[in-house]
């Protein structure tokens, strides 16, 4: 019996031993601060505890051999450590701070984004059509955006200091070539495309991503819906036209369409223009869009169109010229954009899709006429790898075409043929780091290489992130921009350059309970812009890339739609200083596209009892520079202040039916775009002129929109 005794103890001291095996440590963050209640346990293995104030853990296991410890607290990254067991004793573990998608900081120096899924949000897709004064056409809501200038006699975008041609348009990341409507001189345009089917817009007033180029100041990237919520038709009544919308659903596809038709003639009827101009036949278009949609298990396929034919004939008054001058256009315009995407399991995403263009214009300018066609395209592939929480690269490469066709008819037969072909391929790639949820870089490049200009660019693109408390942060973005000279000089020369930009942009952005704060410091450097010596380009200008300039500013935006109950309201102030020596400028000067003070006030406000919203907006910008023959220096006038007040009222007749009216400029304020100089001197050694204003001081617009829907609940509030 003894010596069994001593055989059973001397096979339990193995088993003894091994359970006095000891692991402890303690845990930290990066900052030395302990970590408590972290889970410490050998993986496989029910061992384990958790570390206390100190930091501290321990505990004792009976394992032996090769293993890995593991240590995971909420809100830090899992850290392993592997060895033999009898290592884990007086451990220092560091655990590295887990990166929040929904807390963490955000790379938005230049950007705005309008989306009801982005946490950096200043605007919501509702925002681009229940803003007054704005009826529907998403640009005319960016202008109310600090960055941006309203130019009143051309309606495009013109971005902190840059010309609208410094612009650039993409629908689900693919270039839209003609994005605004075809119209005539000093008679303001609108965007092609409706918001009835995007379902978010991101806005880049600079420092944009390596993915996008050709711009030398700014993108508007419009991502269309990707599933729609039901089935429904949408119906509108207006008092300039009306318009058909449907979507309809088949288990994973589904098909929307809109179309619009326009005819200012009941309008013109009623309320003539009378500032310098006559319709002989006013403007005319039927438009429509359509997307098609096809999702998969771990896929989306996208087929969108869009259509527009537009035409007009108007007379205009010209100071050099006795009788008005005719002016007719006929434009017909048809996009194609097709994407997929797909996301494999190694958490590898695939883009790729395809757009095409044809614009032609058939324009008769007194007994001239001229007839152009373009035919563009854009063909994209991108990949993006997601590597973990801290790391995803995004790469790329893209090709695009344009061909370009122009002929001229002077009365007597002589024709004269413009045009040109370029081929343009870029490559891309760009990475973005995230140190911590505090600190987040992208760094990337852009090259490309464009045919017609036979030349090579490399763009490298930085944006850094800083949040510097929990609702605050900082960012800073830098970058290279180029962009071919537009098509009015190139159909003209082809053995010019690119024009380049230089960003430097400084951001802080508060963001807490609905509200918003930005402001936003930047300046921009213009190189090798382009210059001709005629009043505007022609066959016989001659041109170089001698042009530069500059500008720099400051952009404040304010948004609160919790402070007051039912009131959403928005200010915007935007400080420009720019100078530019290009086009046919003796010297360099403010263009005269560019105040140096532009202010937005955007209210709306619901009132419950009438079953109505309210709203109205005011812009003003201080006077833009213009050309006076009859005194000394250049560009060295400036026009009056610009003022408008605009209001609409949307009132629910049912939760389905509603009727709404808004007016542009209520107050008919005189605003005075400009003005034109005879091109000689009359008897007295003055150069005669007339003002340039808008059509007509005020526009009136009446309403009825009707929704079938499944639910009985939605409304068209979201396209007023």
């Amino acid at each position: 019996m003894k010596n069994q005794i001593v055989l059973l103890a001397a096979l339990m001291i193995p088993w003894f031993s091994s359970a006095q095996t000891q692991v402890n440590g303690i845990v930290t963050d990066k900052s030395g601060n302990p970590i408590s209640g972290a889970n410490v346990y050998l993986e496989g293995t029910y061992d384990g505890a958790s570390t206390v104030a100190d930091g501290s853990f321990y505990f004792e296991t009976s394992e032996s051999g090769t293993n890995t410890l593991v240590i995971s607290v909420l809100g830090y990254e899992p850290h392993y450590e592997m060895g033999e067991i009898g290592y884990f004793k007086n451990l220092n573990i560091v655990l590295v701070e887990a990166i929040n998608q929904l807390t963490g900081v955000t790379l938005s120096a230049g950007t705005f984004e309008a989306g009801d899924n982005s946490k950096v949000s200043v605007l919501k897709p509702l925002d681009i059509v229940t803003t007054a004064g704005v009826a529907g056409d998403f640009v005319a809501a960016l202008q109310t955006l600090p960055g941006t200038t309203t130019v009143n006699e051309d309606g495009r975008l013109f971005v902190r200091g840059g010309a609208a041609g410094e612009t650039q348009v993409f629908i689900d990341g693919l270039r839209v070539f003609q994005p605004f409507n075809a119209t005539a001189n000093n008679v303001p345009t609108r965007g092609r495309f409706s918001p009835f089917l995007f379902k978010g817009i991101t806005f880049s007033t600079g420092g944009y991503s390596a993915e996008y180029g050709q711009a030398l100041s700014s993108v508007l990237l419009l991502n269309t819906t990707d599933v729609p919520d039901q089935e429904k038709t949408d119906i509108s009544a207006m008092s300039v036209g009306g318009g058909l919308g449907h979507t309809e659903i088949w288990g994973d596809a589904s098909l929307s369409f809109n179309t619009q038709y326009i005819n200012l003639s009941p309008y013109e009827t009623l309320i003539p223009s009378t500032q310098g101009m006559r319709w002989n036949s006013p403007f005319e278009s039927i438009a429509g869009e359509a997307i098609f949609r096809l999702r998969g298990d771990k896929s989306i396929f996208k087929l969108y169109t869009g259509f527009n034919y537009a035409n007009f004939d108007i007379e205009q008054e010209d100071i050099n010229f006795e009788d008005f001058v005719r002016f007719r256009l006929r434009n017909n315009n048809l996009y194609y954009n097709s994407t997929y995407k797909h996301f494999f399991d190694n958490d590898w995403t695939l883009n790729v899709g395809g757009s095409i263009s044809w614009d032609t214009n058939d324009i008769g300018l007194l007994e001239n006429t001229i007839a152009t066609t373009e035919t563009a395209s854009h063909v994209k592939l991108k990949v993006k790898k997601t590597f973990n929480r801290r790391f995803t690269v995004n790469v790329g490469t893209e090709v695009f075409n344009v061909d370009y066709e122009e002929t001229f008819t002077a009365p007597d037969g002589f024709t004269f043929d413009n045009n040109f072909d370029d081929l343009l391929w870029a490559g891309f790639m760009e990475g973005d780091i995230f140190f911590s949820n505090d600190f987040a870089l992208k760094l990337g490049g852009r090259v490309e290489h464009t045919s017609v200009l036979e030349e090579f660019t490399f763009s490298p693109r930085l944006s850094l992130a800083y949040k510097s408390g929990k609702d605050s942060q900082f960012s800073l973005a830098y970058g290279d921009f180029y962009q071919n000279p537009l098509t009015e000089v190139l159909k003209f020369d082809q053995r010019l350059g690119l024009e380049k930009t230089t960003h430097y942009i400084l951001n802080y952005q508060y963001l807490k309970n609905g509200k918003t704060f930005r402001v936003e410091g930047y300046y921009k450097d213009y190189d090798h812009l382009i210059k001709f010596d005629t009043e505007l380009p022609q066959f016989d200008s001659q041109y170089t890339n001698e042009g530069f300039g500059y500008a720099a500013g400051l952009d404040v935006f304010w948004r609160d739609n919790k402070s007051v109950r039912d009131l959403d309201y928005w200010i915007s102030y935007s400080y420009l200083d720019t100078e530019r020596d290009f086009q046919n400028f003796s010297t360099a000067a403010t263009p005269n596209f560019a105040p140096r003070h532009s202010f937005s006030l955007v209210t709306k406000y619901w009132v419950e009892k009438l079953k109505s919203q309210i709203g109205f907006t005011y812009n003003y910008a201080s006077g833009r520079p213009y050309e006076n023959p009859n005194t000394p220096g250049f560009l060295n006038e400036r026009t009056k202040a610009f003022h408008n007040l605009s209001i609409n009222w949307a009132y629910l007749i049912d939760q389905q039916k509603i009727l709404y009216f808004s007016v542009n400029n209520v107050l008919g304020i005189n605003n005075i775009s400009g003005y034109q100089y005879a091109n000689t001197p009359n008897a007295d050694g003055i150069f005669d002129r007339r003002t340039i204003t808008p059509p007509a001081d005020s526009f009136f617009f009446v309403g009825f929109f009707w929704t079938i829907s499944d639910d009985k609940k939605s409304n068209q509030l979201d396209n007023l």
